[in-house]
Parts: C-alpha cells; sequence; structure tokens
C-alpha cells in the first residue's frame, strides 16, 4: 500500500494542474474581454465628439487608459511635416508643464515617428539613438510605446505613451491595442475636420452676406472694417485682429483698427514694413504665415507687442503687392494650431471683401472731393468776381479821399488802410490760386489730408478731435513737408489715443511766412518722464529731417501739447 500511494494522488496533481490552466485562461479570456470592451467604449466615446480639440483630448486619456500608462502625449504634426504644431499632455500638472517650459517641437525621439511613421516599442527609452535626455524640471520616464495617427493617407500624429504603471513593459498586445485606438482615432478626427470646415464655411457665409450689407448701406469705413477684422478672430478663434494700413510718404504702417487683446495699446501704433510680419505680406501682396509670431526671429522689427502670442498669419487687403491698401493680421494664443491652408483660402475672399471697402470709401471720398472742390471753384470765382472788385474799388475810393484829408495823423491813417486793403487782395488772389489748383496735378492738398486724417482719429479716441488750420498751407508748403507733417499729425494723434486717455484732443495746423507749425494739444494724464518715447523719437528725427524742432509743453491745466515745427524751405531752420 505504501509503493501505491503516491501513483494515486497523481490524478489528483494531474487535475488540479488543468483546473489552474483553465482559471489562468479563464481570467485571460475575461482580461481580453474587458479590454475589448473598453477599447469599444473608448472608439464610441472618441467618435462621439465633434468638435476637434475635444477629439484630441479624448484619444489622449483614452490611450493612457487602455496601457494603462502614466504619461500620455498626442502631437500633432505641423504643415511644414517635420515637427509638431501641437503637444497635448496627460500626467502632468499645470504646475509642472510651466517648469518644463516650451512644448516639445518634435525633435530626438519625439521626431523619430514623424520621419518614419511607425508603431515603436522600447523598454529604455533613454537608450534610443534619437534620444536627447530630458530638459529641467521634467519627470524621469523609461518604457515608451509610439504610435502614428493617420486620417486616410496623411499623417496626422502620434500618440506617445511612456510608464506602463507597475514597472511594467509595453508589449505587442498594447501596441495592438493602440494601434486599433489609432485607426478609430483617425476617422473621429477627419469626421471632426469636416464638420469644422463646414460650420467655418457657413459663418464665412454669413460673414460675407454681413459685411455686403453694411457696404452696401453707406456705413462708414472704419465701422465696415471693424466687422471684417471681429468676423476674421471669431471664426478663425485668433486672439486678436489689427488692420494696419499704409502711412504717406514713409515706409511704415499704422495700426487703424485693433480687436482682441490689449487692443488699446496697438490702436495707432506706427511699425515698419521691414522685419514685421504685416509689412512682409504688404510687399509680397500674398499671405504671410508663422508658427510663432511671439518668437519668430524674422519679425522682430517695432515695439514689442506679441508676447505670449502662436501661430500667426497677415492677409493683404487688395490683388496684388501693387493694389495693396493694408494688411489683415491674426494671431492665436501660444500652444494653439497653426493656420492651414483651408483656412486660408477663404480669409483671401475675406480679405477682398475688405480692400472692396477700402475702395468704396476711397471712391466716397473721391465723391466728396469733388464736390468740395466744386465748392472751392465756385468760391474762387466768388471772391474774384465779388470781393476783390469790392476791395480795390473800396481802395481807390478811400486813395482819392485822401486827397482832400488836411489832418496829418488822419492822412496817415488812410493811406494805411489802403496799404492793408492791397495785402488783403493779395493774400486773397494767393487763397484763389490755392483753390483753384488740380488735385491731380498737386494730389491731395494739405488741408484735406490733415481733415480726412484728424476725421478718422475719431474712431481710435472715441470722439471727434477739434481741428483749426489757418494760413496758406495748400499753397506755401512744400509737398515733401507736407508729408512729414502728416506724418507727425498720425504719429501725434496715435499717442493721444494709446496712451493719453483723454477726453478732448485739440488739432491747430498753421502756415506763417516762413514756417509751418503743427500743435496737437490734450487734456489726459500727460507723458510721463519714465514713459517709452519711440513715437517721440520718430517726431524729434522727421523734425530735424526738414530743419526743424519738437517741444513738448505741459499746460497749467494738465494734459500735454506737442508743438512741431519746420521750415517752409526744407534744411532751414525756423
Amino acid at each position: 500500500m505504501g509503493v501505491g500511494e503516491p501513483l494515486s494522488r497523481m490524478p489528483q496533481m494531474r487535475l488540479d494542474e488543468l483546473l489552474e490552466e483553465l482559471e489562468s485562461r479563464i481570467n485571460a479570456v475575461r482580461g481580453t474581454r474587458d479590454r475589448v470592451h473598453s477599447l469599444l467604449e473608448a472608439v464610441v466615446s472618441v467618435g462621439r465628439e465633434l468638435d476637434l480639440s475635444q477629439v484630441l483630448r479624448r484619444i489622449v486619456e483614452a490611450a493612457a487608459f487602455l496601457v494603462d500608462a502614466e504619461y500620455a502625449a498626442l502631437g500633432v504634426i505641423g504643415p511644414d511635416g517635420r515637427t509638431l504644431s501641437q503637444f497635448l499632455t496627460v500626467g502632468l500638472a499645470e504646475e509642472e508643464i510651466a517648469r518644463i517650459g516650451p512644448l516639445p517641437a518634435g525633435h530626438g525621439l519625439l521626431g523619430e515617428l514623424i520621419h518614419n511613421p511607425e508603431p515603436l516599442r522600447l523598454t529604455d527609452l533613454g537608450a534610443h539613438r534619437a534620444s536627447y535626455g530630458f530638459p529641467a524640471h521634467h519627470p524621469p520616464m523609461r518604457t515608451f510605446l509610439g504610435v502614428p495617427i493617420r486620417v486616410r493617407d496623411e499623417v496626422f500624429g502620434n500618440l506617445y505613451l511612456t510608464d506602463k504603471r507597475g514597472e511594467q513593459e509595453f508589449d505587442a498586445e498594447d501596441e495592438s491595442v493602440i494601434s486599433t485606438l489609432s485607426v478609430a482615432a483617425g476617422v473621429a478626427i477627419d469626421n471632426a475636420r469636416l464638420y469644422e470646415a463646414s460650420q467655418r464655411q457657413q459663418r464665412w457665409l454669413q460673414a460675407n452676406a454681413e459685411i455686403t450689407h453694411s457696404l452696401l448701406s453707406g456705413s462708414p469705413r472704419l465701422e465696415v472694417l471693424e466687422l471684417i477684422a471681429r468676423r476674421a478672430r471669431e471664426i478663425t478663434g485668433a486672439a486678436l485682429a489689427d488692420v494696419s494700413v499704409p502711412v504717406a510718404g514713409t515706409d511704415d504702417l499704422v495700426v487703424e483698427l485693433a480687436t482682441g487683446a490689449d487692443d488699446d495699446t496697438r490702436c495707432g501704433l506706427v511699425v515698419p514694413v521691414e522685419g514685421t510680419l504685416s509689412g512682409g505680406a504688404y510687399q509680397a501682396g500674398a499671405p504671410v504665415t508663422t508658427a510663432g509670431l511671439g518668437q519668430d526671429d524674422r519679425y522682430t522689427a517695432g515695439p514689442r507687442r506679441f508676447d505670449g502670442l502662436g501661430p500667426a498669419v497677415a492677409v493683404p487687403l487688395g490683388t496684388a503687392a501693387k493694389d495693396t491698401r493694408g494688411v489683415l493680421l491674426l494671431a492665436r494664443q501660444q500652444g494653439e494650431a497653426v493656420f492651414t491652408e483651408g483656412e486660408l483660402e477663404p480669409l483671401l475672399a475675406f480679405a477682398g471683401q475688405a480692400a472692396l471697402a477700402l475702395e468704396l470709401a476711397e471712391r466716397r471720398s473721391d465723391a466728396e472731393q469733388l464736390a468740395l472742390l466744386e465748392d472751392r471753384d465756385r468760391i474762387a470765382r466768388d471772391l474774384h468776381d465779388l470781393a476783390i472788385q469790392r476791395l480795390f474799388a473800396t481802395g481807390m475810393t478811400l486813395q482819392s479821399a485822401a486827397r482832400l484829408v488836411r489832418h496829418e495823423g488822419a492822412a496817415e491813417r488812410v493811406s494805411r488802410a489802403v496799404g492793408d486793403l492791397d495785402e488783403t487782395i493779395k493774400i486773397i488772389r494767393s487763397t484763389i490760386f490755392g483753390l483753384r489748383a488740380r488735385e491731380e496735378e498737386t494730389g491731395p492738398s494739405l488741408r484735406a489730408r490733415a481733415a480726412r486724417t484728424v476725421g478718422e482719429t475719431a474712431a481710435m479716441l472715441g470722439f471727434p478731435p477739434r481741428l483749426s488750420m489757418e494760413g496758406l498751407l495748400d499753397t506755401d508748403v512744400p509737398p515733401q513737408v507736407a508729408d512729414h507733417v502728416m506724418a507727425a499729425l498720425t504719429e501725434a494723434l496715435s499717442n493721444a489715443a494709446r496712451h493719453a486717455h483723454a477726453t478732448r484732443v485739440e488739432v491747430a495746423l498753421q502756415a506763417t511766412f516762413d514756417e509751418v507749425v503743427l500743435t496737437v494739444t490734450d487734456d489726459g494724464r500727460g507723458i510721463p518722464a519714465d514713459g517709452r518715447r519711440s513715437g517721440l523719437g520718430n517726431l524729434e528725427e522727421r523734425a530735424r529731417d526738414v530743419g526743424g524742432t519738437l517741444s513738448i509743453e505741459r499746460p497749467d491745466g494738465g494734459g500735454s501739447r506737442l508743438v512741431w515745427r519746420a521750415p517752409l524751405a526744407p534744411g532751414r531752420d525756423g
């Protein structure tokens, strides 16, 4: 019996092993069933969303959950096909992300999947030849799983997963699960993009109809431009929208209209054409884009005003470089999606609407100017036929009467009055000559240009400035000096609009015998001693270029008074 006892136990041991193996397989099947169920739930959850940003967020969250990864990220490949334009993370707190610094651009191991879009599984990512190490404050990571996401035939981006919990390694089943999720993600992304494009197209059509109605109803130029900028910013999801126009006689642009973040500091800002995104679009007559406006080394000219901003596009308002009337600039927050080719096409059509608004405004201005010229001709004719003849007759009468005056003091006064009448006749004749000067030969008069500029500034200030003009501005001020006067007037008004916070602005433009004097007075908070003086530096430089001067005064009632002088003969001190 003792010898046969082990033999009796063998069937029992074999049965236990079979039961354990069966239980293991049942657990494996149950685990596989649960994982497939989780995968199906993730696919349904991802496919349920139509907002692209929400779709991307659900994809990366689902990927981390399905393979039990501590960290996960989704990198969207930019238009250049070499770098990442977006990077969404799971597992890192906002404070950790801020300490790490700028989001990755797609170099090193992350770029490996961009150049070779195939699944990549590593037991130690630091040992890979493309690994550059981590930046400061980055948490340590070891295991790695990367899978590309394809939308139709295009690689949209990549899923990156690191550090499987329990100190385990990612296995082939994990790779299969994430690869399956990536297929569903590609379909969901495609649906979201199509839905987003159809919605955006509908909004563009509605905006175009709104702008057309505004144009045909005779709305003011600045009101139409503001509508265009506001709708473009809303539809593209931009943080700001600026409309810049050229400053006559200079290589500068002035921000005529600004909407969005810090618009009060940008409106009226004078920026150079060279070295700015808007200037690049203005010169080329074609759209110019950047993935990061605040960090792009190509566009650093002018005052700093785009810190914290990322993708941006500048679209010319016109059909060609020579016909460009201005530039529409749109910029998104840092980390948001770059402007795609699909977005540029409706933007160009929208910019055409803006150009039409400017052209229509110019035509209206021309019609008003024609009416003004006709009125000038009538005034000149009346002055010549009535006023001068009456003054001449009065002078002749006084000369005749002077012979009869015996009192020496009275005779002297009559003679002086005759001399004053002769001088008045000369002034009126000069005025008649100025009124009858042809606009197409001499260009818009200084008076008309100043009145137009002051009128357009009302939108920036919120109220119309008071304007007074004296002297023979249209006949005695040389064209090159007039251009500097207009540039100085634009700069002075934009400074008042941006910095003064004034409730009253007065502009006085006077031509004396030997100089032209521009005075801009406001009741704002004045010019601080330690404030930025780039605009005042431009005014001083312009004054020096024509042999003039600039002085800043503080009136007794507060505010500031800017006095810009230039001699009527360029190069001569006034």
